[in-house]
């Protein structure tokens, strides 16, 4: 009897070892076991609990038949099941290569998109169309039933405000294509991320859409430098509107909402601010004490970029000799946009010997600023243009070795560090009857960022 007790004690050691090893490969078993065998009814103790003394043991066996597994295996062989597929459309998209990618082996259907007038603007245009297939379930790829394409609106006059719907679906008389116009709805969402490698790696992890991204850079450019001093444990959060269609925001350019609340986290600062419009006046942010975030010059041109070459001497890469650098080079991509930085007329507008394609734009206080190595030039000598306004992009012509934008702020035509002014210029406050409404939709806005932080744990509530 010893011998009997201690090998039931080494079994069940074993047998408690083997469950704390693989609880999920146990729980499998067991429900193997309820399901096949039949039985009416299973208990397990904890095995950590059991009491491991030898005791007088009878087990019982039956044998349990389930009823109506053959009718419900029948009923669920003749159950058919769609499948729901979504994608983007690319530039080397064909019939076939957009069907099977989407899981759809359908001659049929290939060639109706091929054929048919309305189903051909599916693989039209520009890439970036929203697509939305349902397949039969079946091996190697089911036949299309309903092929749902959502795009920019083809009305310019509705570009952002509407969408175009194609729609192939499977009929008693065959394949049918449907074109509509449907009106986008706005929806408001939330965002939230802590910054572990860059901020667009962040962004990207909130699933925010990058005009967002650079619609939260500018709220808080006054106060936090985006092109050198994010690090690491920055932390931000975002409530923004979003053009939906079909319920599903939309990625295509042209159709972006605007940044309603935003916080953002840099070190042992924190900064916020919210979106108001005061009646008869341009809309803007203001933090939560109602002063005015933007100030009369945004700190940049460029949403993002690197000071290559700063305010000071420096040794010319092309004249090759020491001389004052008397603005600030900017890297960024070829083709990068570039935004006047406070409202003013353009004074000038083309080339200009070692500056290449160049824009100077006069501003109030006799202030002027000067845009130069552009690969293109969007405005026209005399416009009127404001703040953040797109006058050209990027590039490299006049005396440059690469794609950057030169950049430089005059005061009375003599220059000054750009990088100074926009931090010293003056800023907007709210008039006394404006305040009591901003008040109160900034306390629902507030509101709706702390929901929207919640989730990530680095973030605290600052009243």
């Amino acid at each position: 009897m010893n011998n009997l007790g201690e090998k039931a004690r080494l079994h069940l050691a074993h047998a408690d070892l083997t469950v704390r090893r693989h609880p999920k490969t146990f729980s499998a078993i067991v429900t193997a076991v309820l399901t096949l065998s039949g039985v009416t009814a299973f208990g397990v103790a904890p095995l950590s609990m059991v009491d491991s003394t030898p005791k007088n043991v009878q087990m019982v066996i039956e044998s349990v038949s389930p009823e109506g597994l053959a009718e419900q295996a029948e009923a669920l062989a003749d159950y058919e099941m769609l499948l729901h597929r979504s994608d983007l459309t690319r530039s080397t998209d064909t019939a076939d290569s957009l069907l099977r990618r989407l899981g759809v082996s359908d001659p049929e259907a290939s060639a109706f998109l091929r054929k048919n007038p309305v189903a051909r603007t599916i693989l039209s245009g520009r890439p970036g169309k929203m697509l939305r297939a349902v397949t039969e379930s079946t091996p190697g790829g089911g036949e299309l039933q309903e092929l749902i394409v959502r795009s920019p609106a083809s009305d310019a006059a509705r570009v952002g405000s509407h969408f175009t719907r194609v729609t192939v679906r499977r009929t008693e008389q065959g394949l049918t294509a449907l074109s509509e116009q449907v009106p986008m709805k706005i929806e408001t969402r939330g965002g939230a991320a802590t910054v572990t490698s860059t901020l667009f790696a962040a962004t990207d992890e909130a699933r925010m859409p990058d005009n967002i991204t650079g619609q939260m850079a500018g709220m808080f450019e006054n106060d936090v430098d985006f092109r050198k001093d994010i690090r690491p444990g920055d932390s931000f959060a975002v409530v923004y509107e979003t053009m939906t269609a079909d319920g599903e925001p939309v990625t295509w350019t042209g159709a972006a909402g605007r940044v309603l609340a935003g916080r953002f986290i840099h070190g042992k600062d924190t900064h916020e601010a919210v979106w108001f419009q005061e009646p008869g006046k341009k809309g803007e942010y203001y933090n939560l004490k109602g002063q005015g975030k933007q100030k009369a010059f945004m700190a940049s041109p460029l949403a993002f970029s690197r000071v290559t070459s700063g305010f000071a001497m420096r040794f010319h890469p092309i004249l090759q000799t020491w001389r004052a650098h008397l603005g600030v080079d900017l890297g960024a991509p070829m083709g990068t946009p570039v935004h006047t930085v406070g409202n003013g007329v353009v004074s000038f507008s083309g080339v200009q010997n070692g500056y290449g394609n160049v824009v100077v734009v006069t501003h109030s206080g006799g202030r002027e600023t000067v845009y130069a190595h552009l690969s293109r030039i969007d405005v026209n000598k005399g416009a009127t243009v404001t703040q953040g306004a797109l006058i050209g992009a990027v590039g490299a012509t006049g005396w440059a070795t690469g794609p950057h934008l030169h950049f430089e702020f005059k005061v009375k035509g003599t220059q000054v560090d750009p990088t100074q002014i926009a931090r010293a210029s003056e800023a907007s406050e709210l008039s006394g009857p404006a305040r009591v409404r901003f008040d109160q939709q900034s306390r629902q806005l507030h509101a709706q960022l702390l929901d929207s932080i919640r989730p990530v744990g680095k973030l605290a509530r600052v009243e």
